[in-house]
Order: C-alpha cells, then structure tokens, then sequence
C-alpha cells in the first residue's frame, strides 16, 4: 500500500484515506458505509445529494476525486476531507450517524461559550493535553508559549505585517536561527505530516521556541519595527538570541536540544493508546 494512505477503523469499518494538500482525505463511499451499511453506496449518495439540496450545490468544494489504493490496484474514488465528512454525516438519517450529530452540536455549542469566555477555550485545551498524556510541566510550558505566540502575533499586525504569507516567513525566520531548521524542515526531521510541530517539542525545545519569541517581540518593541523587512530583521535577531542560548547550552551538556522523537513518553504513550482504544 501506498505510503500515503492508510486505513483507520469506526465501528469495525475500515475507512481508507490518503494525504492530500497537507491533510487527511477519506474515501466517501466507505464513510457511508461504515455509517449506513448500504449494499449500494453509490445509490445512497446519490439519493443523498437529492435530498440535501445545499449539499448538492457545494459538493465539488468538500468531495474531490482522488486515487487509492485498492486490492485491484490504484483506482480514482470520491473522497472527502474532515471538514466536509462532518458536513456529509450531517445529512445521514441513521442512527450510527446520530453520535457525530450530537458531538457536533456539543461542540458548536462549546465553541460560543468559549467565545464568549476565552478562559473556558484555556482549561478545555489544558483538559484536552492532559488525557492525551502530557506531563502538567509540558503542558504549562505548551500554554505559555501559545500566550506568547499570540503577543508577537499581535505585535506584527499593529506594525504592518499583515498576510498570512508573511507570518509564515517571519516564523520560519526565528526558527532557522533558533534551531537550523524552518518549520516544515523540523516537521520532516520529526517526522510529522498534519500534527502540530509544538506539541511534539520537549521541554527544552519548547523553552528556546518561546526565547526566540519572545525575544522577537521585545526588540520589534524596542526599535518600533514596522512593515515586513525591519519586522524580519527582528525575527532573525530574536530567533538568534534563543539559538545562541542553545549552542551554548549543547556545547556544556554535549547534548543537542532538538530531537527527532515524539516528546512523549514510553509511559505517557502507552497511556494515550489505551485511551483510544
């Protein structure tokens, strides 16, 4: 089978997916399945699709046409990414559909409350680490660096950075000269495809990914940097402060920070299997 597919499991139903424009697409006909037990899948979506007018209309943005792998060899079948699976259940009159429902609702409605009180967002996100086996000492360090991610955030754009685009550069800027690495090339080393680079960082990876922020932060401040060019000499001065900082603590250790293993551990992830199970 192809590296970049592989098969996940609802129910005893194997789903197969495959990485597609940096995330996960699922093959419809086995979503339906898994959720309807239709003896013709085909006719079903179809008989979807005529029911759910507005489905209909937005079908080619959630399903595109994508190849499988197939016991018969690759094949092109329709598949669906996570936003527009959630989008199919929700026209699936099923009872095996009806816990996607009301996770669902469960959660647009969480999503207003956090809205509403932000603290809310921090202990769900505290709660969400936590049984997925981090350590209370990582997840204090993984939190106060989203704090200080959100200030030099915010720091850009009042200085006149303000294209998705360019936030990319300025981050890949600090992290080249934090750790050698831009972010796609420290997720290649740690071998991640769609997961968070962060939340596979260690202590100390986190801790130099903070400095290097921070860091940024403070001296775009202090010179009143503005527009992308002075905004990006800040980023390559921050992010050289915290790679100072750990070239100097690799050479008294003979240790390097970075590392290409999940920060997990052993323990931690034998607990996080069992969770999904």
């Amino acid at each position: 089978m192809d590296e970049n597919t592989a098969l996940v499991v609802f129910q005893d139903k194997k789903i197969r997916r495959t990485w597609h424009n940096e995330e996960w697409w699922f093959v419809l006909e086995d979503i339906v399945f898994a959720l309807t037990d239709s003896n013709d899948t085909k006719q079903y979506i179809n008989r979807m699709r005529q029911r759910d007018e507005e489905l209909s209309k937005g079908w080619i943005q959630i399903v595109h046409t994508l190849s499988i792998q197939t016991s018969g060899g690759k094949q092109q079948m329709n598949c669906t990414n996570t936003e527009g699976a959630f989008r199919i259940i929700q026209s699936i009159p099923s009872p095996k559909a009806e816990p996607f429902k009301l996770w669902l609702a469960k959660t647009g409605y969480e999503r207003v409350q956090e809205i509403q009180d932000p603290e809310l967002a921090q202990k769900r996100m505290r709660e969400i680490y936590k049984a997925k086996g981090y350590s209370e000492d990582w997840i204090e360090k993984r939190v106060r660096g989203i704090i200080i991610r959100q200030e030099l955030t915010d720091e850009w754009e009042k200085r006149g950075v303000k294209e998705e685009k360019e936030y990319g550069i300025l981050t890949n800027e600090i992290s080249r000269a934090t750790f050698g690495k831009t972010v796609q090339e420290y997720k290649e080393f740690k071998q991640l495809k769609k997961e968070n680079l962060r939340d596979h960082m260690n202590d100390l990876e986190l801790i130099f990914s903070m400095l290097g922020e921070r860091s940024t932060t403070e001296i775009a401040r202090v010179k009143d940097a503005q527009g992308f060019d002075e905004n990006k000499i800040a980023a390559n001065k921050g992010g050289k402060i915290a790679g100072d900082a750990r070239k100097n603590l690799e050479i008294e250790t003979g240790r390097k920070v970075t590392t290409g293993e999940n920060y997990l551990t052993e323990l931690e992830k034998e607990k996080r299997k069992k969770m999904i199970k």
